[in-house]
């Protein structure tokens, strides 16, 4: 008879790669947000986006509505910040375009602390004026960091509209 032999069998558990996984990276990250819980700031560092907070706050392109209304159309711009100095608003060839700068400089000294960012930005908008419009009486009012174009319609362009009915059936 065969002599029969028994090997030693092992009940170990294969877990699947998951979330306990060690990244050297995030063991970095914890390390070096731990040297410097005592910064001013406490904020992780490894989370400092000076970039994307830059641009969060002064955007290349300023938010503007453009509405038609009864009497013409009226364009509206969000330009924060700003005052009727630093924006110019010019009408060529059909277009009207907003333009404008801002330059914001800071600076913050305190013990054991100095921090000075300057920021500069520019932006232009240009739209084409609709057929219709009165181009020699276009206004514009700044107020409270609100720039408001009209661009009222002419009598002719007010005229042009007409009502159509709608026949039942």
């Amino acid at each position: 008879m065969a002599e029969e032999s028994k090997l030693p069998a092992s009940k170990q558990s294969v877990q699947p790669p998951g979330i306990f996984d060690w990244h050297p990276f995030e063991s970095f990250r914890r390390q070096f947000d731990r040297l410097f819980d005592e910064f001013p700031s406490r904020r992780s560092l490894a989370d400092f986006q000076p970039f994307d907070r830059m641009m969060s706050q002064w955007s290349a392109s300023p938010p503007v509505d453009f509405v038609e209304k009864d009497g013409g159309y009226e364009i509206t711009a969000e330009l924060p910040g700003l005052d009727e100095k630093s924006v110019d608003v010019k009408l060529s060839n059909g277009v009207i375009s907003i333009s404008g700068e801002k330059s914001e400089e800071k600076e913050e000294k305190k013990e054991g602390y100095y921090c000075s960012e300057r920021r500069y930005g520019s932006f232009r908008r240009a739209f084409r004026v609709p057929e219709g419009v009165d181009q020699d009486k276009i206004t514009a009012d700044f107020e409270k960091g609100v720039l408001k174009i009209t661009l009222p319609k002419t009598a002719q362009a007010k005229k042009e509209e007409k009502k159509i009915e709608i026949a039942a059936k």
